[in-house]
């Protein structure tokens, strides 16, 4: 099975109004329901499980080659296991709009929306990260 993750940056200026009086409900050219739009699409997946408030751990190696390792609380991931081992997906909490996981006989898709007027970081393909939520510790 495969799974595509869908992840959405919703645009805080979108009109309904504007969009339901002049474009049939559907956003326009000046009027973007979303910021941005991203999808990844991983292969030979055998199950995806929901996480809510969850714990996501940030890893990886400082310039200077030291590793390092830190829990980020209040996370909604997607745990997503594959053949060749597990991977993960997410946004923090107080980040997420609204996020839908559907399986049908094929594969999964993941869709996740998230509100665009607080801060965030990217630290790694998938995963969103609120700024107040970040390790201080990461931050120059």
């Amino acid at each position: 099975m495969n799974c595509r993750i869908h992840l959405y940056l919703l645009n805080e200026h979108f009109s309904v109004e504007h969009a339901n009086a002049n474009h049939d409900g559907e956003e326009s050219e000046m009027n973007r329901k979303f910021e941005w739009e991203d999808e990844l699409n991983v292969k030979n997946v055998l199950g995806v499980q929901e996480l809510e408030n969850s714990i996501y751990v940030l890893q990886g190696s400082n310039a200077d080659g030291n590793s390092f390792s830190y829990d980020v609380a209040k996370m909604r991931v997607f745990e997503i296991e594959t053949s060749d081992g597990n991977l993960q997906v997410g946004c923090s909490e107080s980040i997420l709009d609204s996020c839908e996981l559907i399986k049908n006989a094929t594969d999964f898709t993941i869709k996740i929306l998230i509100k665009d007027y607080e801060p965030m970081s990217n630290p790694v393909p998938g995963v969103f990260i609120a700024a107040q939520e970040f390790p201080k510790e990461l931050i120059d």
